[in-house]
């Protein structure tokens, strides 16, 4: 029941920030829920998938659904809500980052899996909602460019492995990792930390031909 619970929480806020997105980029209101129902089940989906879980839980319980519609909803009638909070597609994506990653690894972990490949198999349901979400914004994914975003998921991840490995309470370890991811993703949002990032050898040759 607690996996249940944490994974709709998840499911409504990646819908909120799918949904708020949505209306940022002027989609009507098919658009917007589209979006929202996108950026909530895609990782859970591919999750579920992957272990096993078919069909997803997302299509075989409607709760996933009606979550995400009313989020969608909620949303395009009440956007000047949402506008309100300072940056919210970035609070709720961070949200549902951190609820799938351990909702995620948890399942994984019932089903049989390693912890390593448990851990895994979070971080990816973690990103899915918001790659998907950016795919079909025609922009390049969060995961590939912004501040430790896949890290923080792992990260999460991790935390729930350990409950699993040292025989410690699952809910307890999954509360802390999504508060260590959230916690970690809005930080390195703000302060700007990432991983290292290529430097071209043409942008290097001409920062040299400007300073000769």
């Amino acid at each position: 029941m607690t996996l249940l619970i944490l994974d709709l929480i998840g499911t409504f806020v990646f819908a909120l920030s799918g949904a708020a997105a949505g209306v940022r980029n002027h989609l009507d209101l098919f658009g917007v829920l589209v979006l929202s129902f996108a950026a909530a089940a895609a990782g859970g989906i591919t999750r579920d998938v992957i272990i096993g879980a078919v069909p997803p839980a997302a299509f075989s319980n409607w709760w996933y659904l009606a979550i995400a519609m009313f989020a969608g909803l909620l949303t395009f009638w009440r956007h000047g809500l949402i506008d309100r909070m300072r940056r919210p597609v970035l609070i709720f994506d961070a949200g549902g980052l951190a609820l799938f990653a351990v909702t995620g690894t948890q399942k994984a972990l019932e089903f049989g899996l390693s912890p390593v490949m448990a851990a895994l198999i979070g971080m990816v349901s973690g990103i899915g909602g918001g790659m998907i979400r950016d795919i079909m914004l025609a922009r390049i994914p969060t995961v590939l460019k912004s501040e430790l975003y896949a890290v923080a998921a792992l990260l999460g991840a991790v935390v729930v492995t350990l409950s699993h490995v040292f025989s410690l309470p699952a809910t307890p370890m999954m509360i802390l990792g999504a508060l260590l991811c959230f916690t970690l993703r809005v930080a390195a949002f703000r302060y700007r930390l990432h991983l290292p990032i290529a430097r071209r050898a043409s942008a290097a040759n001409d920062q040299g031909s400007r300073r000769s």
